[in-house]
């Protein structure tokens, strides 16, 4: 299958509705907000997978200031395209991005992907020391 990836904004935007729709099922993003998910991805370098007929194929963003840090987020692909090597299309597209180039620093978050990432140079991060985080867990779940 032949697919190209794009970063044009407003297209991407333009499948908002299927970027929300598996996002806010994710582990990492689950009952996210429309609103906040799109305050999100206007402020993010995203990339897209999109067939005029199957539609939104694969998303990822980039969280960045386009001159020293970026952290990779939100990747997946759709259940009916996954193993036809659509990962490694968005990451081919993410590192070569023109506005990506010469970062100091890019990191990203995992649960079932080490091997996918590790291809394009992500490492463990072996002194985890420095770093510290908030974390707000559940953020999105409702109030019952």
């Amino acid at each position: 299958m032949q697919v190209n990836v794009t970063s044009d904004s407003h297209l991407i935007l333009s499948y908002f509705d299927d970027i929300h729709a598996n996002i806010s099922q994710s582990y990492w993003a689950e009952n996210i907000p429309k609103p906040l998910l799109r305050k999100a991805l206007e402020n993010s370098v995203c990339f897209a997978i999109i067939d005029p007929q199957a539609g939104l194929m694969a998303f990822a963003r980039m969280i960045t200031d386009k001159a020293t840090f970026g952290y990779l987020a939100d990747v997946f692909v759709q259940p009916a395209f996954q193993g036809q090597g659509l990962s490694k299309r968005l990451m081919e597209a993410i590192q070569t991005h023109p506005e990506l180039q010469g970062l100091r620093r890019t990191m990203l978050a995992t649960k079932d992907a080490h091997g996918l990432y590790e291809q394009y140079g992500f490492e463990p991060i072996t002194n985890a020391f420095p770093f510290m985080q908030i974390v707000v867990p559940d953020i999105y779940k409702p109030n019952l």
